[in-house]
């Protein structure tokens, strides 16, 4: 049985309390809601409202690290090479293809950071390209991603594109087919903006860019796990994300890459690694890359790092990935019901897409005190996201959170937003004072 979610017709449904009601009537109705205790809660967290950038553990993880340093890494020793470890790259990457990518078997690896994967994937899209002389990148992507662009473009002395983002509407069709052309080797998009939360519309950017002639490298690090992604439906040529959001594997665990069947053959990645070529231990004089996905692998694979992103996946693929993406969208709403109530009207502004299929599971609001707002919070427990020069996000991860969680966090921003504009008032001189 469902919990009754119409509001009380006595409450404002613009007041705090009524807030309050329906994040305890959401709660009572969320199917999911039984996955919040599947992860670690520590009593000195109120409110964690930061899952885009590092996701909670889950609550078995440490008896997996338990049972794999007293079984595999101490029982098998050596021998866990040729047992499992060698092979695990692939199985864990075939399996965040199925779980959340809408990706074939073969097309996924797990390895290495997102940074290196990124410098992997778009180096052998130019390096496929010859002859063409720009590289596509918009100007309000995550600094890696530009980075590793403008140092692609020096070492091969292409040029960049610059495409112009506008932080609420996000890279549009219409920009990317203004952008590309017979010049265009590679583009580097985001599925989610890191900062607003703006998703891309991928199916018609790869289009476009195909019909340019040129190759796709999608980041997928704020999609990869809570928004279902089809990229051998759609065509995308090459991905990358990270786990160490909502795939919840940790601080600095592996990233992942994908590569399309049909590229594999003719793309070579330069980082040439003794675990990428193609009989690893037969210890060749030359390098000879491995057939498939495998030719993008280049060191020993981190078997420690990729534990509990498999626990994660336990979770997500239990749930249902079309399940954690609509409690997404039922919390991000939410919060911003939450936010017009508690923030927006102390000054705030709010810079993510409007509800709907263009916004991810974080929203991003504005404001000159957010980055004091931000000190404070993480002092009482309440803990979002400050990106320079005054954003506050607020992640919302679907399994580990509750909208209780949500409107408590939320209304801890406008408290805190209150006692630094006070402090400010008080400090100036402004407003009348109290004897001392």
């Amino acid at each position: 049985m469902t919990a009754d979610t119409t509001p009380d017709p006595a409450l404002d449904p613009g007041t705090p309390e009524a807030l309050r009601r329906e994040a305890d009537a959401l709660d009572r109705a969320d199917p999911l809601a039984a996955y919040v205790s599947s992860f670690v809660a520590d009593e000195s967290v109120v409110s964690y409202l930061d899952g885009n950038s590092l996701g909670r553990p889950t609550a078995d993880f440490a008896a997996r690290v338990t049972r794999f340093v007293t079984q595999e890494w101490g029982g098998r020793l050596i021998r866990g090479w040729d047992e499992a470890w060698m092979a695990e790259p692939y199985r864990l990457g075939d399996r965040i293809g199925r779980v959340t990518l809408g990706a074939a078997e073969g097309q996924v690896v797990v390895g290495d950071s997102t940074t290196v994967l990124l410098y992997k994937t778009l180096r052998a899209a130019v390096a496929a390209r010859p002859g063409r002389t720009e590289i596509v990148v918009d100007d309000d992507n995550f600094p890696t991603d530009r980075f590793i662009a403008e140092g692609i473009a020096a070492e091969t002395g292409l040029r960049i594109r610059w495409i112009h983002a506008d932080p609420a509407t996000g890279v549009t069709p219409d920009q990317v087919a203004e952008a590309v052309g017979e010049d265009t080797a590679a583009v580097v998009l985001s599925h989610v903006a890191y900062r607003s939360g703006y998703v891309l519309d991928v199916p018609a950017v790869v289009e476009t860019i195909r019909d340019a002639g040129a190759l796709l490298v999608l980041d997928l690090c704020h999609s990869a796990g809570v928004i279902p992604t089809h990229l051998d439906a759609w065509g995308v040529d090459l991905a990358v994300g990270c786990t160490y959001k909502y795939l919840n594997g940790g601080p600095g665990s592996p990233a992942f890459c994908y590569v399309a069947t049909r590229h594999q053959g003719s793309l070579r990645q330069p980082i040439q690694g003794w675990m990428g070529a193609a009989d690893v231990f037969a210890m060749e004089p030359s390098y000879r890359p491995a057939e498939g996905i495998g030719g993008f692998v280049s060191g020993t694979p981190p078997i420690l790092g990729m534990l509990a992103i498999s626990s994660m996946l336990d979770l997500v693929e239990d749930a249902g990935i079309e399940a954690v993406a609509e409690k997404s969208r039922r919390l991000t709403d939410f919060a911003e019901r939450a936010l017009r109530v508690h923030v927006l009207p102390r000054g705030a502004l709010l810079i993510s897409p409007p509800a709907g299929p263009r916004r991810g599971s974080h929203l991003t609001v504005s404001h000159p005190s957010f980055e004091e707002v931000t000190a404070r919070l993480w002092q009482r427990g309440v803990i979002p996201d400050f990106r320079s020069p005054d954003g506050i996000r607020l992640g919302l991860s679907p399994l580990s959170t509750s909208f209780a969680e949500v409107e408590v966090g939320v209304r801890a921003l406008g408290e805190e937003m209150d006692a630094v504009a006070a402090s400010v008032s008080a400090d100036t001189g402004d407003g009348a004072q109290e004897p001392r």
